[in-house]
């Protein structure tokens, strides 16, 4: 089993892609629920502490926008832990909302340079489009398993 990391992180139909095909998908509900789930949050539906924004020091600079950090706090570690990455280019928002711009750029920057297998595939816009999507993260993910077990 391969950790995942999916974008965008919001995309419950890829990180169901991702379960089916026996990985582990990493995305924004994993860190959502630990600081759903970690008591001391007293501010929801935030869930951020005054702390976040320097955690996302780690991952970005201190030039960048504490809102770019704070989410940096969330989806740094889950990079970290990423042995594999798909990003959906140009994805419909029903699809998956990252909502914001700078913080995208700098996800997919880290993924992109972390030297992990990365499987960067359009959004279909079309039957024909939406099965060659599938297939191509089917034949992404069957080969992570093959690389898993060599």
């Amino acid at each position: 089993m391969v950790k995942v990391f999916i974008y965008p992180a919001t995309s419950l139909i890829l990180s169901d892609m991702v379960a089916r095909f026996g990985h582990e998908p990493l995305g924004s509900a994993i860190g959502i629920r630990e600081r759903i789930q970690t008591p001391g949050f007293e501010s929801p539906p935030l869930q951020i502490t005054p702390e976040e924004p320097k955690k996302g020091l780690k991952w970005a600079a201190v030039e960048v926008p504490s809102g770019v950090r704070g989410r940096m706090a969330v989806y740094g570690p889950l990079i970290e832990e990423a042995e594999a990455a798909i990003i959906i280019k140009d994805p419909d928002y029903a699809f998956g909302c990252m909502g914001c711009a700078r913080t995208n750029e700098l996800i997919q920057f880290h993924l992109r340079n972390k030297g992990i297998p990365v499987l960067d595939v359009a959004y279909p816009t079309s039957d024909e489009e939406g099965v060659g999507f599938v297939a191509a993260v089917k034949e992404f993910l069957t080969g992570l398993k093959m690389e898993e077990s060599a």
